[in-house]
């Protein structure tokens, strides 16, 4: 990667909808050579994807929350493949510090999220979590 592929990523990490035309004219280079980059980095597996976020409160019907996750050994595989499956997991992130991993998840409800974090709880692998819900995000 060189420096227009850094900041053709730092546009789109700011704005993943902007046009290619946009794009261009910031970078100061032509259309179809945004677009061969685009694709260069997508086959490279460099950019994985385009996805939307939600602020909480878009969604009130949906809590949000932030599980940190100690493993037992070397079973980090096993508890990353468990914790994928659960559809309540929405993002997984394999980290150093006092946690192992960090798993964003998603409920319907305090009853739900209860559910899910027993279920959790039965992964074997796991040591510890500790689990913080999301109150409000600033960006």
């Amino acid at each position: 990667m060189d420096e227009i592929d850094k900041k053709l990523i730092a546009l789109l990490r700011a704005d993943a909808r902007t046009s290619v035309a946009t794009l261009a004219a910031k970078l100061g280079i032509a259309r179809a050579t945004v677009t061969a980059r685009l694709r260069k980095l997508e086959d490279e597996r460099v950019i994985v994807g385009y996805t939307l976020q939600l602020r909480p409160e878009a969604e009130p019907d949906h809590i949000r929350a932030w599980m940190g996750v100690q493993v037992d050994g070397n079973r980090t595989h096993e508890v990353i493949a468990s914790l994928l499956g659960d559809p309540a997991a929405i993002a997984l992130h394999d980290t150093n510090g006092r946690w192992d991993l960090w798993a964003e998840l998603r409920a319907r409800s305090p009853a739900e999220l209860s559910q899910v974090l027993e279920r959790v709880r039965l992964i074997k692998g796991i040591r510890h979590t500790e689990t913080s819900i999301l109150l409000k995000s600033y960006r």
